[in-house]
């Protein structure tokens, strides 16, 4: 297992899958940019650790609240803040603040292709950690109803890569989707999720 993360943090210095890989998850129509928010940066953390023998992740599921991203899955992540100084601090501090997973735990491997989310005008920006161990994680009820842990081997399974149909923009909009536990995985989650498989599965040639 040890030598898969050499493997996955050498790939992650290689030129990226980029902006080609993030569209294979794109829904049909993406919103327009919301010129009424500021542009602002986050960071976003996909942690891998060692569960069972696999490689696994872990996606959070928002509360419900009245803002755009109400209810979603995604990666621990957030807005960058004055005090957090650095892109990758926002995601270290948002992860530990989301999942109670300890910023001494993680170890940063690498960075994603950075992504654009047009509907709420941030751009985000993706890193990759380490955990040696399968954490103790404690989630915060006042930000996430619960934690979703999947292997990557389910993840870079095409049986939960799906499409549905929702209305947005007055019309009827295909989107791609991963069907995780039955929790839809879509957006730019999915975006940065495809681009990330696709690094996995480079390092696994």
């Amino acid at each position: 297992m040890e030598r898969w993360v050499y493997q996955l943090e050498q790939e992650l210095k290689k030129p990226l899958p980029g902006i080609d890989a993030q569209l294979r998850m794109a829904p049909e129509m993406r919103r327009p940019v919301n010129s009424d928010r500021p542009l602002r940066d986050g960071g976003v953390m996909i942690l891998v650790y060692p569960r069972g023998g696999l490689w696994h992740t872990v996606f959070i599921k928002r509360t419900e609240y009245d803002g755009i991203h109400s209810g979603q899955v995604s990666f621990p992540g957030g807005i960058y803040e004055d005090h957090d100084v650095t892109l990758v601090n926002t995601a270290l501090r948002e992860t530990r603040e989301e999942t109670g997973l300890p910023v001494s735990a993680v170890t940063v491997i690498g960075l994603l292709t950075p992504l654009h989310i047009p509907v709420s005008n941030v751009n985000v920006h993706t890193y990759v950690g380490r955990v040696e161990y399968r954490p103790e994680f404690r989630h915060n009820p006042a930000e996430v109803q619960y934690l979703i842990e999947e292997s990557l081997d389910e993840l870079l399974n095409e049986e939960h890569h799906k499409t549905g149909i929702m209305s947005a923009l007055g019309r009827d909009i295909r989107f791609p989707y991963f069907d995780i536990q039955g929790n839809h995985i879509w957006g730019a989650t999915a975006m940065i999720l495809s681009e990330f498989l696709e690094v996995v599965k480079n390092s696994n040639k």
